[in-house]
């Protein structure tokens, strides 16, 4: 159980990066009071915790309904966080994680931004809600793996809101690019992880048509 919240917390640290949400942030309630920051990002993390704990519950059922497999969703999931990590890596915003041009326009008309963009996509974005999924898994049943994924994003929420509500104070000690550092770094990492998550869906993948040719030779 402790090395399933290690790895889960990793993986889950790296995709939402507090740190790179700090400098957006800022950007997106320039002008507001400190106290309508702290209750932007409150409620931000509120929301976007509500989100992750229902597709923890439910996603594997939705999976299930859907007919999609978790071999076919883990190659799917790891392709997406490699996007992700290259974003990362490069600093691009191609909408993966971050906002696009237009939806940064839209939320800078916002008078509240805590559900759009910070709760979704920023917090709770496709890289969030598929590593969710993705450590949940085939053990979607197993209480103590829905304890520890769901603990994870306590830990998680709770760095990211200190994050948001110190965002001001590290970007003076960071400044854009110390930041974009950090999520060079993480980018790096969770391309790593994508790629295992890629090679566990594609060996279980492989292990399931045999078996599958195994028992239709039998029958």
């Amino acid at each position: 159980m402790f090395d399933l919240f290690v790895d889960s917390l990793i993986i889950m640290l790296v995709v939402v990066d507090p740190v790179g949400i700090a400098p957006l942030f800022v950007a997106l309630t320039q002008g507001e009071s400190e106290t309508a920051r702290r209750r932007t990002a409150f409620r931000g993390t509120l929301i976007a915790g509500g989100i992750l704990v229902v597709f923890v519950l439910v996603g594997d059922s939705l999976l299930n309904a859907l007919g999609i497999g978790m071999p076919a969703f883990q190659i799917a999931g790891g392709a997406l966080l490699f996007l992700l990590a290259v974003e990362m890596v490069f600093a691009r915003h191609s909408g993966v994680r971050s906002t696009t041009a237009r939806e940064q326009r839209e939320a800078e008309t916002r008078k509240d931004i805590s559900v759009f963009p910070l709760a979704i996509p920023l917090i709770a974005g496709p890289g969030a809600l598929t590593s969710v999924l993705l450590m949940v898994g085939e053990q979607g049943d197993d209480p103590v793996v829905i304890g520890s994924v769901l603990a994870v994003i306590v830990v998680v929420l709770l760095v990211t809101l200190a994050s948001l509500l110190f965002s001001a104070r590290i970007m003076v000690f960071m400044g854009e690019t110390g930041a974009n550092v950090v999520s060079r770094v993480l980018g790096v990492i969770l391309a790593a992880l994508a790629v295992q998550f890629v090679l566990n869906g594609w060996q279980e993948g492989y292990l399931l048509i045999q078996t599958n040719a195994s028992q239709m030779l039998t029958i």
